[in-house]
This record gives structure tokens, sequence and C-alpha cells, in this order.
């Protein structure tokens, strides 16, 4: 069977699809289709629809990379017929009936709370001042600094919102976990891996580490190409 051609990304919460420049300017240099969902993160209703269109204007089977809340949006999205198999990086990957709200209620012991402020107008921000630490702690500070400032408002539609069939039952799924996420802890994030059976790489990195390591990143996705129409 052929290489799977299409890749289709999809951002998570507080930042928007710009970040996976690095990841694009990689698959694309090896000859891969490379689409990015621009997603509102205002309601997961909305973002699996927003990922639905660019999947149906592909000619062929995709592989759909999930990063952070990206991972909830694939999960449900997944479903979709051109999906040959789906990436999670340093996300979430809910099973039926759960959702970020749920997953975030018992977190591991020791774990970091993310800064997430209270809601205002019905959506979540993260502390500026701490966007960094939590976020994007390997990258440059004038990089961490523009992303704390120009994020994008987390609907708390979309944080509660559940799936339902999660796709990572029926397609094969690979997993990149950063061994300094603080925001979604690895810990949580290996516990995830494991029940979709997922393929696993751990790397050093911050929660931006599709940012900070974009070709590790990308390898991976390229991998999940490689290998989702041979069997997984």
């Amino acid at each position: 069977m052929s290489d799977v051609q299409h890749i289709v990304l999809v951002h998570g919460a507080f930042v928007d699809a710009s970040g996976w420049r690095g990841v694009y300017d990689r698959l694309t240099a090896e000859g891969f289709d490379v689409r990015m969902v621009q997603n509102s993160t205002a309601t997961l209703s909305g973002d699996v629809a927003a990922t639905a269109r660019v999947l149906d204007a592909l000619d062929g089977p995709a592989i759909l990379v999930g990063h952070s809340y990206g991972g909830v949006v694939i999960t449900e999205a997944g479903r979709h017929e051109r999906v040959a198999g789906l990436v999670y990086v340093a996300a979430f990957a809910p099973d039926e009936g759960e959702s970020v709200s749920t997953l975030i209620a018992d977190p591991p012991p020791d774990a970091p709370a993310p800064p997430i402020l209270p809601p205002q107008d019905g959506a979540l921000l993260l502390d500026r001042d701490r966007f960094a630490e939590a976020f994007a702690a390997d990258l440059p500070p004038g990089d961490a600094a523009f992303m704390a400032d120009s994020q994008t408002p987390w609907g708390l539609e979309a944080l509660g919102a559940a799936v339902g069939e999660p796709a990572w039952r029926t397609k094969p799924s690979w997993f990149l976990i950063p061994g300094e996420d603080r925001t979604i802890p690895p810990a949580a994030q290996h516990a995830m891996c494991g029940r979709a059976g997922s393929t696993l790489v751990e790397h050093a990195g911050s929660h931006a580490v599709y940012i900070s390591e974009p070709e590790v990143t990308a390898n991976l996705i390229a991998t999940a190409a490689r290998e989702a129409l041979n069997g997984g």
C-alpha cells in the first residue's frame, strides 16, 4: 500500500494554527500535502465541523494531528472516512463520554496546575505572566511572550463537551509525550496513550513541543503516514 499523502494539523486552546509553521515546512519539504485547521476553540462541535470541512476537500486519506485540546477535536473528527490515522501531540485523548473537564478533574499527585484565569464571558485565558513556564518553557522568551499576548480565548463549552465513540478505537494512533509538559501532566498523557493503544514517542520538551521540536514532531507524523495504511 502507498503512504498517506495528506496531513491535517489541528491546534489546541489559547493558540492558533500559525504555531504549526515549523512542522508544516518540514512535512511539505518531504512532499506531503499539509493543511491546517483554524479553530475558534469556542465549541467542540464548531471545531469538529471546521476539521471536517478540511477533510472533505481532500482527494485521499489523511493523517489527522491534534495538539493539546486539538486531541479532543481529532478524537471526535477522526471518525471521518478520510482519516487513516491519528497523531496526538502533548494532547488529550478522551474516551467516550469524557471531556477536558472530566479529564482534568482528578490530576495526578503533585501535578502542576495550569495558570488558568477565572472565566470571562464564557471563555478562559492563561495568566500571561505565567504562560511561559506553563506552556512554552523551552521557547525563546520573546516567542513565549508573543504567544502569551496573542492568546485565543478557550470556550467553556469546548472545555465541557464530551466526545462520542473515540476515533482511536478504530484508527491507528501515535502519541508524542513531552517530558517537561506543565499543562497536561505526562503521567496523564501516558494513561491516555496506553488505553488508546497508541505508538508512543517520548521526548524532552514543554507543552509547546510542536513548536520547540518541529523536527521530532514532523518525523512522528511522517512515520504515521508511512504506517497507517500498512497495519499501523
